[in-house]
């Protein structure tokens, strides 16, 4: 039969198996970019400050992204705990997004405003001071350590090369908008940004 030829030849099964992955790759992802709502900011999404975006590298850096996710799928249960579903117009931004695949916390799209600028602080110093369950590692020394304000306009000059819209003032400005913030300011500054751009849908 066919499929034993197939099978019997590496080579061929391999060529084969590359030539369907290629083609399915084509079939689904290049359409994405050429669609209109996963191109387009959603009503109220604009580009990370500076100090946002700092935030989100230590959240990166630290591995949040490992225990919480950052994608409410369209289902009643999650969208009665976590709010209104993500759609693709929040992300156009985020470079790599943080959709997440894995909770161990809870989902995080919609964190931003939930919480004082004071908890967070003490839940990202040690978790269970106001969460007594929680398996949370601390991360005390995000209060000590200072963003390094040098790096900063690199960063927005190179996501404005991949087509993030900051302007040269934004540039010029990045360095003296994080100037001596706490790597934990940056981080409670990105987290209080999550899903505020929903609110302004008429939604929570």
């Amino acid at each position: 039969m066919k499929h034993e030829v197939i099978e019997k030849n590496l080579g061929l099964l391999a060529v084969l198996t590359a030539l369907v992955i290629s083609v399915a790759g084509l079939v689904e992802i290049v359409p994405l970019y050429f669609a209109t709502e996963t191109t387009t900011p959603a009503p109220g999404v604009q580009p990370y400050t500076a100090l946002q975006l700092e935030g989100r590298d230590v959240y990166v850096r630290e591995g949040c992204y490992n225990c919480h996710s950052q994608m409410v799928r369209p289902l009643r249960s999650e969208t009665e705990r976590y709010g209104h579903y993500s759609v693709a117009g929040e992300s156009v931004y985020d470079h790599p997004f943080q959709f997440g695949s894995k909770r161990t916390g809870p989902d995080l799209a919609r964190v931003g405003g939930r919480y004082t600028d004071s908890w967070h602080r003490i839940h990202l110093i040690n978790p269970r001071d106001v969460v007594p369950e929680s398996n949370m590692p601390g991360f005390p020394w995000l209060d000590k350590a200072v963003v390094d304000a040098a790096v900063t306009p690199r960063k927005l000059t190179a996501l404005r090369a991949i087509g993030v819209p900051y302007s040269d003032e934004d540039i010029a400005g990045a360095g003296a908008a994080v100037e001596g913030k706490t790597e934990m300011e940056a981080l409670i500054a990105y987290l209080q940004l999550l899903g505020q751009a929903s609110r302004t849908w008429g939604v929570q």
